[in-house]
């Protein structure tokens, strides 16, 4: 069994954590969300203090944290009112370049990710394209070998913060569909820095986590010099895989701390709203669904912990961290939903806050894997059944 009380380190990262996000309330989050503005003041905040960089090696900027540290503090963030726009804003920078850590040059590294861990630069990620998204053997932005490097052509969509950023990791085909012996085997992984001459940049207008963008990017013969290929030829594909576990262990702690966000403005409603002489949360209608989001969102918090440690140890966790992305995703939107709905018609009001959560947290049960594929996942991987796409 693992321990899951917090260690000393652990608990006084949160609390600092939470003493900055403090700086922050819920006009400032508020004000970004209805203008679309990104929060630069957030983000520097959080990259003065380290966490930015606290991911990244020490070789490079970095303080090089553990994967349930980082986590921790993503769950922490968003707890703290911030909710999925504050950790969108500082997730990408956190972890985003991992395949380069991982798979690229020296010269690669040093380019990139001490800039990235300062925060001096701002990094999108970009895979998905219109027709494909989970199907990423599809993809059909394409690289072109030229002299000293290649060129760019395609179409990409839910870019996040590309509008803001400077550079991105892109998946590109470099062999054509049918050359290789399966599709995923012709992608390749690139730093791609955006060019205004040859990148076409636009925002995508969408339903909620509106401080943070999300881009659709053209590429038109944009030039990427050959050191920054990631890695081998061909081995895109499988370069992203090292991060997959991570990345869903991240955000299943962000989407318990959006829900617990939630649950605390529900709770703190249900106890001062007075109807019919008592508080509303006296009512078993309204108390029942509060106890449930809290167990929904505990169960979460300790699978992803656990999904968290055991990478951390270097044990196989695929199993544990998309139970950990499924469960904390469905914890996270119905904390949303009761919260809201314990409000009443308040909680269309933008004074309460719910409403921007509810907002934010349905992209979690889609992104960055959606709850089919997990259950895809989870039947022919765990339970040994035929593979069923």
């Amino acid at each position: 069994m693992f321990d899951l009380d917090l260690t000393d380190t652990q608990a006084a990262l949160i609390d600092n954590v939470k003493k900055a996000c403090e700086k922050f309330d819920d006009q400032y989050w508020t004000k970004h969300d209805q203008n679309k503005e990104f929060p630069f003041e957030f983000f520097d905040a959080m990259a003065e203090m380290g966490i930015v960089g606290m991911a990244t090696p020490e070789a490079y900027g970095g303080s090089e944290c553990s994967i349930e540290d980082t986590a921790l503090v993503l769950e922490t963030i968003a707890a703290s009112g911030a909710g999925i726009n504050g950790c969108s804003a500082v997730h990408l920078s956190m972890f985003g370049f991992h395949p380069v850590l991982c798979h690229g040059s020296e010269v690669l590294k040093q380019k990139y990710l001490p800039r990235i861990a300062s925060g001096d630069l701002h990094v999108s990620f970009s895979v998905t394209e219109p027709d494909a998204g989970s199907d990423t053997g599809s993809i059909t932005t394409k690289a072109t070998k030229t002299d000293g490097g290649w060129l760019l052509n395609g179409r990409k969509v839910w870019l996040t913060k590309a509008h803001i950023s400077k550079s991105a990791l892109v998946l590109a085909r470099t062999s054509a569909i049918g050359e290789t012996k399966r599709p995923i085997d012709g992608l390749s992984l690139f730093v791609v820095d955006f060019d205004p001459e040859t990148t076409d940049i636009s925002l995508i207008p969408k339903m909620g986590r509106n401080c943070v963008g999300s881009c659709e990017v053209v590429f038109e013969n944009t030039f990427i010099p050959e050191e920054n290929l990631v890695g081998e030829v061909g081995k895109g594909f499988y370069q992203l895989l090292d991060g997959l576990n991570p990345e869903r262990v991240f955000v299943a702690a962000e989407g318990v701390g959006i829900g617990r966000a939630a649950l605390e403005r529900g709770v703190r409603y249900a106890n001062e709203r007075v109807v019919f002489g008592r508080p509303i949360g006296q009512n078993q209608g309204i108390q029942h669904p509060l106890a449930d989001a809290h167990m929904q969102l505990s169960a979460a918090h300790t699978m992803y912990r656990v999904a968290a440690r055991m990478y951390d140890q270097g044990k196989p966790c695929g199993e544990q961290a998309n139970t950990a992305k499924f469960l904390a995703a469905r914890a996270a939107n119905f904390a949303c939903d009761r919260a809201f709905q314990t409000h009443g018609g308040m909680g269309m009001a933008v004074e309460y806050q719910v409403e921007r959560w509810y907002r934010e947290v349905r992209m979690i049960r889609i992104t960055p894997v959606s709850e089919e594929q997990i259950m895809n996942y989870i039947g022919e991987k765990v339970l040994g059944l035929p593979k069923s796409y």
